[in-house]
């Protein structure tokens, strides 16, 4: 393992698609390193009530080893990329500054890519804008928007499928709030100073046995009380908040308990909703750069190890 030109301390990333044996490599390093800080980089995990669709760490694990940024906000409430890069960086800081050992781990392609590179992020109280772009888009049509984006930022509605309405309306919103277009404040935004670089490393098994794991972690999940915890969900007032954030697993369990599909229905659709999702995921990480692959847990473990006999070695 060598250092960076800067001699900087190497914090590693741990990333790869749902399914793919995270949890699993993290459970088997804090055997060996208990006391290391885990930094969780998933989108989902942040949302407190949500635990086993969103496969957080048991509540044993959780009171045991360190975990970070786990069950920080209410479903519905707004957690912004931003808001992570201020929290995750935080938190390494001050797990540096104490000689410990930081590891972010996750899925979550847009956190650890703005982590990484830095972003462009909108203000939290913009919320008027991008209400008026919702009201045009449904009176007058996606295309409208879109059409918009073009005359405004031609470069990035090149990057835009047409239908994308997420996409078209963010960065519509950039450049509204800021005054400039997108391309244009990504091309400036510079990578965050920081004492410290990041090493990338990703669990990416084959196809088949990508999409086998995600099929046995449905599975698992009913048999670890998914049902039950979505029927609780499902009668309380969290339902529409759950709704709009649109998490895998409940979503579709929500339409068993409205009577709207059946549980094999439903469960089939989880699958392939994540399947789904796993394929978005791997785009997001194919676009990083300097990222290593790994096939195999083992071999993950294996390079973690290695890496901190030379963390060791250099501290």
């Amino acid at each position: 393992m060598s250092d960076s030109a800067e001699n900087k301390t190497i914090v590693p990333i741990f990333t790869g698609p749902t399914g793919s044996g995270k949890s699993g490599v993290i459970a088997r390093l804090l055997e060996v390193y208990p006391r290391l800080q885990i930094i969780s980089a998933d989108s989902r995990q942040i949302y407190k009530n949500l635990n086993i669709g969103t496969d957080k760490p048991s509540h044993a694990d959780l009171a045991r080893y360190k975990y970070h940024l786990i069950d920080i906000v209410e479903p519905g409430e707004r957690y912004t990329a931003w808001d992570f890069i201020e929290d995750a960086s935080r938190i390494i800081a001050e797990t540096l500054n104490r000689k410990g050992m930081p590891v972010v781990c996750g899925g979550t392609g847009l956190y650890i890519k703005s982590l990484v590179d830095g972003m462009v992020e909108i203000p939290d109280n913009d919320f008027a804008i991008r209400s008026r772009l919702e009201s045009e888009a449904v009176e007058k049509g996606p295309e409208y928007l879109y059409k918009k984006l073009q005359e405004i930022d031609p470069q990035e509605a090149s990057k835009i499928h047409p239908n994308n309405l997420r996409r078209i309306t963010r960065a519509l919103e950039i450049y509204y709030i800021t005054g400039r277009p997108k391309s244009q404040a990504v091309a400036e935004t510079k990578p965050p100073e920081r004492s410290y670089d990041f090493e990338i490393v990703c669990l990416l098994p084959s196809r088949m046995r990508l999409y086998n794991n995600i099929n046995d972690r449905v599975d698992r999940m009913i048999k670890g009380g998914l049902l039950s915890e979505v029927e609780t969900l499902h009668n309380s007032e969290w339902r529409a908040k759950i709704d709009e954030i649109n998490v895998i697993g409940y979503g579709e369990l929500f339409q068993y308990f409205d009577d709207k599909n059946t549980l094999e229905e439903a469960l089939n659709l989880m699958k392939q909703n994540s399947r789904r999702y796993a394929k978005r995921q791997i785009t997001w990480l194919n676009s990083m750069k300097k990222i290593r692959y790994f096939e195999t847990a083992d071999d993950v473990v294996e390079f973690f190890l290695d890496f901190w006999r030379y963390w060791q070695i250099k501290s």
